[in-house]
């Protein structure tokens, strides 16, 4: 009995590791984006009006998140409707709703919950 307990558990152990790698890490792997509109180590503040690469690589990351939200396009402007889902996205990780793109948020924004169950405002 003991030993099948160990054989199940070492049966399971090597299932894991083999599939592992296969597995996406995030939404944003799950969902087939690829956001290489800057490097990943590079994560700027970015607010309402900023412009540019790292605006489309947080808005194209930003489209990871499925359902209610919108999917922003990826035209590099930091305007209202992608404030609008930042803040959503701030709120449904515990942090403060401020709208601006910073390290914890850019962290949410590669690292995404795949489930959010705060309502996507209206």
């Amino acid at each position: 009995m003991r030993r099948n307990r160990l054989l199940t558990a070492a049966a399971l152990l090597g299932a894991a590791v083999a599939l592992g790698p296969a597995l996406p890490s995030t939404a944003a792997a799950a969902s087939g984006l690829a956001c290489s509109y800057v490097a990943t180590g590079y994560r700027p503040t970015l607010a309402y009006g900023a412009t540019g690469a790292a605006v489309r690589q947080a808005q194209c990351l930003s489209n990871a998140w499925g359902g209610q939200p919108p999917r922003l396009t990826t035209d590099g402007v930091y305007g209202t409707v992608m404030q609008k889902k930042i803040e959503w996205i701030q709120t449904c990780h515990g942090l403060p709703a401020s709208g601006v793109v910073e390290g914890r948020t850019w962290h949410v924004l590669y690292h995404p919950a795949l489930d959010c169950y705060v309502p996507y405002p209206s």
